[in-house]
């Protein structure tokens, strides 16, 4: 609870900043500023997995948080977005993970009568970096948009969740690497933007593992992501 009210903290004083420290425009100047708040959902496919590992149920992931933007030209077409934001993500699929007393177990389901579901969720905050080129001006706020970008992720809660016939177990999963990063790219027109996040940085760390090989897991995230000024 108290690290879910720091980050409700720090996102508050985040957006304090970037409506108090964005400078008044000049008379005559082109040059504006796109701060804006962003909300996102996308579908989390899974890359670098197991053989016979298959994805169930809808996979999905939520962000949603604010861009600082940077105007690198007199007509702000090209920028720096500099953010901070929250995410949820979830995975639904037939690797099972039961808590052990010395660890995790992981393993894959092979069509077990008495297997449900299997979910990992993990909860981070997020820290966007984005190159971004528009066509917008001063006056036109429906504009194209391309920002490429990285962003970096720290997990700050992820859990594993095992339904089965006879029992259902939940637990914190200690083994998701904590620290995340990937390649992102947002794309569109106006408020409606298409939305792509691919890992570089793998999911679980090398102690997950099935037969003695690691488990890793790089997610891709595509969706769709709103701008609002």
């Amino acid at each position: 609870m108290k690290g879910r009210f720091l980050i409700l903290v720090l996102l508050f004083s985040f957006s304090a900043y970037t409506q108090s420290e964005t400078p008044t425009d000049s008379v005559g100047s082109d040059k504006y500023f796109e701060d804006q708040f962003y909300i996102g959902v996308s579908y989390n496919f899974v890359g670098n997995k197991p053989d016979d590992f298959k994805q169930r149920n809808l996979s999905y992931g939520l962000q949603a948080g604010l861009i600082k933007d940077i105007p690198l030209n007199k007509k702000s077409t090209r920028a720096i977005g500099i953010g901070l934001g929250l995410a949820l993500n979830t995975y639904y699929s037939n690797l099972k993970v039961e808590e052990l007393s010395d660890g995790f177990s992981y393993s894959i389901d092979s069509g077990s009568s008495d297997f449900k579901r299997s979910k990992l969720e993990t909860h981070l905050v997020e820290f966007p970096i984005e190159f971004r080129w528009r066509n917008s001006t001063r006056e036109e706020y429906k504009f194209w948009r391309v920002y490429a970008g990285v962003k970096g992720a720290y997990v700050i809660g992820a859990r594993s969740k095992l339904v089965t016939t006879e029992y259902r177990n939940g637990f914190f999963n200690t083994d998701v690497v904590k620290f995340q990063y990937g390649l992102t790219l947002n794309f569109g027109y106006n408020t409606f933007n298409v939305h792509a996040y691919y890992a570089l940085s793998n999911l679980f760390d090398d102690t997950a593992q099935i037969d003695g090989d690691s488990i890793g897991f790089r997610p891709l995230r595509v969706g769709i992501i709103f701008y609002i000024l």
